[in-house]
């Protein structure tokens, strides 16, 4: 059985974007409109080179995270949050859960 549990999300901050001003404002705002690569990592396993050229359709690899256990999200390399693997319309999509704080994110996009 499957037990289904509510989430308290905290409040999201600008951080502190809506506080910068002068040079600091427009050097930020260079910067807001760049598209960056966002992955997911689902989990990690180690295999031999002669079991990868085993591979084949069908075949399974089995990562070494439980299922339902939460996925990592990074931008550019960086762990930006984790979260819960979800379906929108036909796509998969991560459901946040948890963020990195403030200047662990701003630090980690840096």
């Amino acid at each position: 059985s499957t037990e289904i549990q509510s989430v308290q999300f905290s409040q999201l901050t600008s951080m502190g974007i809506d506080e910068t001003k002068g040079e600091g404002r427009r050097n930020l705002d260079l910067i807001l409109d760049i598209s960056v690569s966002v992955s997911v990592e689902l989990g990690h396993t180690n295999m031999l080179i002669k079991d990868i050229l085993a591979l084949s359709q069908g075949s399974i690899v089995e990562l070494d995270k439980v299922a339902g256990t939460p996925v990592e999200l990074f931008v550019r390399g960086k762990l930006l949050a984790q979260g819960e693997v979800v379906v929108v319309d036909e796509n998969f999509g991560v459901k946040i859960t948890n963020i990195c704080g403030s200047e662990e994110l701003v630090k980690n996009l840096g």
